[in-house]
C-alpha cells in the first residue's frame, strides 16, 4: 500500500466519512516505512472490540459515564501523556504512540475518537489553545460547563481523562497563554476529522522547523494537502518553506494554488506581491 496515495483518497472523502486512526497510522507510516503497521491495526481492532463489548454492559448513558468507559479502556492498555519527553517526535507518530503507550494530547485523542466511534458515541476533539481536548455529548458553551454535567463534558486526555469545568479551564489556558489570558466560544468549537489531524501533524512540521529541517517541514505540509488539497493556509505555508529552500518554481506554483482558491481581496493581493517578489 502507498501511503500516500491512500492520503490523496481521504482528501476526497467527506469528514464524516474519514477513519480518522486510519489516516494517522498513513500519515505515521510515511515518516516510518518499517513501522508495523500490521501490529498497529490490530491494535486499533482490538480497542474497537473491547469498548463495544464494555458498551454493551452500561447501566448509565451520561456523558461522564461514556468518558469514563473510554477512560478506563486507555488506562487498561496502558496509555498515557508523555510528561518526561514531551516534545519527542514520537508523541505525534501513531505507530510510535501505540507501540509506546505514550504520545500528545492529539495524538492520544485519536485513539480516543477511535474507540467512540467503534460505538456511535458522540465525542470530538476541541481546538483549546496550546492543548488538545475533548468533548462528549452535545455543542459545550462557555456557560454550565460542568464535570458533572449529564449532558456533556470536557476532558483532558493526556491526564488520562479527567474532566474540567470552567476554572480548569481557564487554569490550563492562563498557563500556556498567560495570566490575563481569558476563554471564549470558539475555544470549545466542534474540530472536523481533518482539522484534528491536521493538527497532529502540526505538531510534527513544527518542530521539524523549530530543528531547522525546511525540507522536513515541506514534506509534512505536502502531506497535509493530500487531505485538505483546498486549505489557502497549507498553500501558503508550502510556498514559505518552498521559498526558504530557494525552489522558487514550487513557490510560485503554491501561490497560483493559492489565487485559484481566493482570486480576489487582501490575500490575492498580498500573494500576488509575493509572486511578483519571486520572479524578480
Amino acid at each position: 500500500m502507498d501511503p500516500s496515495l491512500a492520503l490523496d483518497a481521504i482528501g476526497q472523502l467527506p469528514d464524516e466519512e474519514i477513519d480518522i486512526a486510519q489516516a494517522a497510522l498513513l500519515f505515521a507510516l510515511i515518516d516510518q516505512p518499517a513501522g508495523d503497521w500490521a501490529g498497529a491495526a490490530a491494535h486499533l481492532s482490538v480497542l474497537a472490540r473491547e469498548m463495544v463489548d464494555q458498551a454493551d454492559g452500561m447501566a448509565s448513558q451520561t456523558a461522564p459515564a461514556r468518558a469514563g468507559v473510554v477512560s478506563a479502556l486507555m488506562g487498561r492498555h496502558g496509555y498515557a501523556g508523555d510528561t518526561a519527553t514531551y516534545d519527542s517526535p514520537a508523541n505525534a507518530n501513531l505507530l510510535q504512540v501505540i507501540e509506546r503507550r505514550r504520545g500528545l494530547p492529539v495524538a492520544l485523542g485519536v485513539l480516543w475518537l477511535h474507540a467512540a466511534r467503534a460505538v456511535g458515541w458522540p465525542f470530538y476533539g476541541l481546538d483549546f489553545p496550546g492543548h488538545f481536548l475533548l468533548a462528549v455529548g452535545g455543542p459545550v458553551p462557555l456557560s454550565g460547563i460542568r464535570s458533572s454535567a449529564p449532558g456533556r463534558v470536557v476532558v483532558d486526555v493526556f491526564a488520562g481523562g479527567v474532566p474540567l469545568g470552567n476554572d480548569a479551564l481557564l487554569a490550563l489556558l492562563r498557563r500556556t497563554h498567560g495570566p490575563q489570558a481569558e476563554l471564549h466560544p470558539g475555544m470549545l468549537a466542534p474540530m472536523p476529522a481533518r482539522a484534528v489531524l491536521l493538527r497532529l501533524q502540526r505538531n510534527i512540521q513544527g518542530r521539524r522547523a523549530a530543528l531547522g529541517d525546511v525540507a522536513g517541514a515541506r514534506a509534512c505540509v505536502r502531506d497535509m494537502l493530500r487531505i485538505d488539497p483546498e486549505s489557502v493556509i497549507l498553500w501558503q505555508d508550502a510556498a514559505l518553506l518552498s521559498t526558504r529552500m530557494g525552489d522558487v518554481e514550487h513557490a510560485l506554483e503554491c501561490h497560483r494554488r493559492v489565487l485559484a482558491l481566493v482570486p480576489e481581496g487582501s490575500v490575492a493581493r498580498r500573494t500576488q506581491r509575493a509572486m511578483d517578489e519571486l520572479r524578480g
